[in-house]
Formats: C-alpha cells, sequence, structure tokens
C-alpha cells in the first residue's frame, strides 16, 4: 500500500502497524477529513480478524491537528463498546497509558493503541522480534500484553465485550454451549443482530489435536504452528419455536496449510438432534488427526511418483521437495523441446495431477512461451502403482506432444 498521500507521521504508524500485525490485516476505504486539501488523508477503515470473519472499525486522525490521537468509530453492531469505561478496560490499562502519553512522532503508538483494543499481533512471532527498535516503555508494554493474552485471552477488550453480550443472550441453549467450552482457551465468540440480519451466536473454537503438524513435515518451511479452527453459528431460537435448529459449521484453517491439507475437502461429522460441541468436538478432532496423517503419508506416494516419471522425462527441471506438489520437466517430441508441469492435489493419487505444455520455441504477442490450458482429461485410475501411472502418462504426452506442436505452429501464423 502506497503511503505517500499520508502526512508523514500519520504514514509511519500506519505503515508501523501494517509491518508489525497480523498479516490479514487490512486496510480500505482511505479518505480525507481534510478542509483545505482533500488530497491529504487522514482517516482510514481497518479490517481486523475476528471470530473467523472480520470487523471494521474507522480510524480517524485530523491531519489539521497531527498532534492529536485518533480517534475510533466502531461497527453499528458495537454502539456498546465502550473500552474506555471501567467495566471493560482496567484503570492504569495499555489503552489509557497509550492515549495520556501519546506522542504523534512515535510511530509504534497506532499499534499500542489497536492492541490496547484487540490483540492483532500474530502470536507465532517472538516477543523480541516484534518489539525491536521500540522504547523501553513500547516494548515492556507490548511483551506485558502478551503475557497477559495468553494467560487469559479475557485480556483482549473486545473479545471480554463480546463474550458479555452472548452471556446475556437468552437463549438456552447458548448459555449452555458456555458453560461447557469455556475451559477450552482462547475461544472467540459474537452475538450479530439488527434489523437486516438475523441474530445470531458465533463461536471460534481453536481445536486440539494430540500432535505436531510441523513436526510431521521433512523440512517443513512453517515458522509458525499450522492451526485449525471450528467456526459454529447458533441462530438465536425465537420464543414460538420449539426445538433449535443444527449450527452452521465450518472449518478454517492457517493458509500455509493448503500445501498439505485442504480443510475445504473434509467432510465434517454429522450434528445429531440434542449434540452440544463438548460431544462434537472429540469426534471432529480424531477425524481431522486421522486425514492429517493421510495426508502427510500422501507427500511419500506424490514423490514416489516424481521419481517414477524420471525413468521416461529424466530429471526434474524443478520440483517442490517439500509437499511435492508441482514439478516440471523437459521434454521433446523429435527435433521439438516442451516443458511439462504437473500440479499435484492434496487428494492425490485419488485425483490426478493437472499437466501444462510450454513450448521452449514459440513465443506469443506477449512474446511469453506458448502454453497450453490445463489437462486433467487422460487415462487415470488411483488405484494403478505409481510406475504404470507415470508410463501411461507418458503415453499420453507422446500423442499430445504432436497436437500441441501444431498448436503452437498455427499461433505463431497467426501472430
Amino acid at each position: 500500500m502506497a503511503f505517500e498521500a499520508f502526512p508523514p507521521l500519520i504514514a509511519d504508524q500506519l505503515h508501523y502497524l501494517l509491518n508489525h500485525s497480523s498479516d490479514s490485516i487490512k486496510i480500505e476505504n482511505v479518505r480525507s477529513g481534510n478542509r483545505f486539501n482533500p488530497r491529504i488523508l487522514d482517516r482510514f477503515t481497518l479490517v481486523i480478524p475476528y471470530c473467523l470473519d472480520a470487523i471494521k472499525w474507522d480510524v480517524i486522525y485530523n491531519s489539521e491537528y497531527p498532534s492529536a490521537p485518533p480517534d475510533f468509530i466502531f461497527e453499528p453492531d458495537d454502539e456498546d463498546f465502550m473500552p474506555c469505561s471501567s467495566t471493560i478496560a482496567p484503570v492504569d490499562s495499555l489503552l489509557d497509558k497509550a492515549l495520556s502519553e501519546w506522542n504523534n512522532q512515535d510511530s509504534t503508538l497506532l499499534l499500542v493503541l489497536i492492541q490496547g483494543l484487540r490483540l492483532v499481533a500474530d502470536p507465532g512471532k517472538e516477543l523480541s522480534e516484534f518489539s525491536r527498535g521500540e522504547s523501553n516503555w513500547c516494548q515492556t508494554a507490548i511483551t506485558e500484553t502478551w503475557e497477559f493474552y495468553f494467560k487469559d485471552k479475557s485480556g483482549d477488550q473486545y473479545v471480554a465485550y463480546q463474550r458479555k453480550r452472548v452471556g446475556q443472550v437468552d437463549d438456552d441453549r447458548v448459555k449452555f454451549e458456555i458453560s461447557t467450552v469455556l475451559t477450552r482457551k482462547r475461544i472467540e465468540m459474537q452475538m450479530t443482530s439488527g434489523a437486516d440480519k438475523p441474530e445470531e451466536v458465533k463461536f471460534a473454537v481453536p481445536l486440539v489435536m494430540d500432535m505436531s503438524v510441523n513436526k510431521l513435515v521433512v523440512g517443513c518451511p512453517w515458522k509458525n504452528e499450522q492451526k485449525i479452527y471450528l467456526q459454529v453459528v447458533y441462530p438465536i431460537l425465537r420464543k414460538y419455536e420449539s426445538a433449535p435448529s443444527s449450527p452452521r459449521l465450518k472449518l478454517v484453517s492457517s493458509s500455509d496449510l493448503k500445501a498439505l491439507f485442504s480443510v475445504v475437502d473434509v467432510k465434517l461429522p454429522p450434528w445429531m438432534d440434542g449434540m452440544c460441541l463438548a460431544e462434537y468436538l472429540p469426534h471432529l478432532e480424531e477425524t481431522l488427526e486421522r486425514q492429517i496423517l493421510e495426508a502427510v503419508s500422501a507427500i511419500v506416494v506424490r514423490r514416489s511418483f516424481v521419481e517414477a516419471l524420471t525413468l521416461f522425462l529424466g530429471r526434474p527441471l524443478e520440483a517442490d521437495p517439500t509437499f511435492c506438489r508441482k514439478a516440471s520437466f523437459l521434454a521433446t517430441s523429435g527435433p521439438f523441446p516442451f516443458v511439462v508441469h504437473f500440479f499435484f492435489p492434496t487428494q492425490f493419487p485419488k485425483q490426478q495431477p493437472a499437466l501444462m505444455l510450454q513450448s521452449c520455441q514459440h513465443l506469443n504477442q506477449l512474446s511469453e512461451p506458448v502454453k497450453l490450458n490445463l489437462l486433467t482429461d487422460y487415462p487415470w485410475s488411483p488405484r494403478w502403482e505409481v510406475g504404470r501411472m507415470a508410463e501411461r502418462l507418458c503415453d499420453f504426452l507422446t500423442d499430445e506432444a504432436v497436437n500441441f506442436k501444431k498448436y503452437c505452429n498455427e499461433a505463431l501464423l497467426q501472430h
């Protein structure tokens, strides 16, 4: 994101916030409130992850009075969120201290303000990395905040506010669910309501498994432990409704985990009548553990297939050494050289790899190598041995190379 249109001190604070907060925090709706020069930007909307969705807070600086701290405008559904209230924030809280000691030349203070409202920094980062170069006060504040966060997630003011809202919901099922799952750490919950949307209570539950996904993958490049969460949405039961409907369920994972295992492919266990989260979660966690182990085993199968391809195509030009999700080989059809790119799904060998052919001799009008669209329609059976898979696929490539060369020559004549 470009910061040139912001005043330098605001730009420094915004730049620091984005570089030291979770990767998923976003800035949108950048605008100006300056009456004299509307080209000067001084307000924007923060899109902050919460409960596996996002909340939006408007941050309002005043470029005409740059020494003042920014104001915050929360969403209409959170009109009762008053973070400076003594019922939510303790006396001498991080937020109070940041506001009372505001220094617009300190680039760290916008981050400290956001921390005081909603802890958005990446918990996988080391605190020493997180606070490198800060003043002693800021470094101490950040460290103390994270210690409080890990000790008790309710140290997050917005989480505390939402827990209070959910606890006041007049729904026996929701109250029961709260009583059974709060022993689990770092659960987030949210009450949503309004004229244009139904009343619902949302839970974001970190799933606990008896294994470290990172340690299962040889040569794992991930710095942070991969996590899977379950989002559970309960419609609020109306007085005239006799039986509660089943909650809506959705799995969400760390983005890096997709290289190994996609939660989109997981078939969730059925939610039986009368079931509660405390019963459902252990079954789900066992299912995920089993499927993750299968996904790790699939790496070995993909690697064996790539090795089998070398008998027909030679050594690969490049290959994914960790997850074996892609590989590229140089092939020839007579004097015609081309590259074959293999893209392996996590469900391999149940799902066959997609192929892309790329010419080494022909360029399109953009001076880029001519390529075919992905190929997936070719002989394949997941029951074949990897050697037979590789042999049948290379037989297909022998025939397809003739068609590809013809396609490249025709593309060359058109340009």
